[in-house]
């Protein structure tokens, strides 16, 4: 089973740049995506090859969003975050129930300029979302996915000097990472590649950093620690373009 999550930064946007020519060629079991930027009434006009499309739409038009494709349908999709008077419906996580495990697809929000949200993310957004994992987890495994606007180590940052206080590598949003780590889960790629540097998932639109490869790793594939055996490869495809982040995925076996 290939999963592949990718930030796509606007699927009408995406769909304009190869995305279906990058679906036929990688033809995940399951495709994650975040910042979707697309209303409920504009999804219906999409052409996407999955016959099961599970969509979680921010209220703030071209914002946002997650989406779930699968080629089988999951038993059950969640989208409601516990509490809305705290989270503003801005479509950032969705739960699939896929059988074998839970699909958990996620949008965490960036902190911002001059960490305008940093607190609301670190101290809200992740610790619950923390909880969320971790009683799942206590069901049956689980498989997260997407765009955790986090570098959590050095070795997944061009720059880390450059960046110690900006938005995506404070001490704060790495500690979380950590956390989601000790939680019970598993970094996939840096578990199969743990010394492998220069390995990343968005880069700026900005003075040619995606040709010289000064990015970051922000998104990820994390597992239960269950599931580590069936964890057959772990990967980044950083030669699709379309958006200012490449997919990434998984492979996990059953036999």
């Amino acid at each position: 089973m290939t999963l592949i999550s990718w930030n796509v930064n606007g699927l009408r946007a995406v769909m304009k740049k190869g995305f279906g020519d990058f679906i036929a060629t990688h033809q995940p079991d399951i495709l994650c995506l975040q910042e979707i930027k697309a209303s409920e009434a504009d999804i219906p006009k999409l052409e996407i090859p999955y016959s099961c499309q599970y969509y979680h739409s921010a209220e703030k038009k071209g914002y946002s969003g997650t989406a779930i494709f699968s080629q089988n349908p999951a038993d059950g999709v969640s989208l409601e975050w516990p509490d809305r008077t705290v989270h503003p419906q801005e479509g950032r996580v969705q739960v699939a129930d896929f059988g074998r495990f839970y699909l958990v697809n996620v949008y965490v929000p960036n902190s911002q300029n001059e960490l305008r949200r940093l607190d609301y993310r670190t101290g809200v957004f992740d610790p619950q979302f923390r909880e969320l994992l971790v009683s799942l987890n206590k069901t049956k495994p689980v498989v997260v996915c997407g765009d955790f606007n986090v570098a959590h180590e050095e070795i997944d940052i061009a720059r880390p000097k450059a960046n110690r206080r900006n938005a995506g590598f404070t001490d704060e949003e790495r500690e979380e990472f950590t956390k989601h780590l000790e939680g019970g889960f598993i970094d996939t790629f840096r578990h199969r590649n743990p010394d492998l540097a220069e390995q990343y998932t968005w880069w700026s639109f900005r003075a040619g950093a995606r040709g010289r490869n000064i990015g970051w790793r922000i998104d990820y594939f994390l597992i239960s620690r269950d599931l580590e055996p069936h964890l057959a490869d772990a990967f980044i495809l950083s030669d699709v373009m379309g958006s200012d982040h490449c997919p990434l995925g998984i492979r996990l076996s059953w036999r």
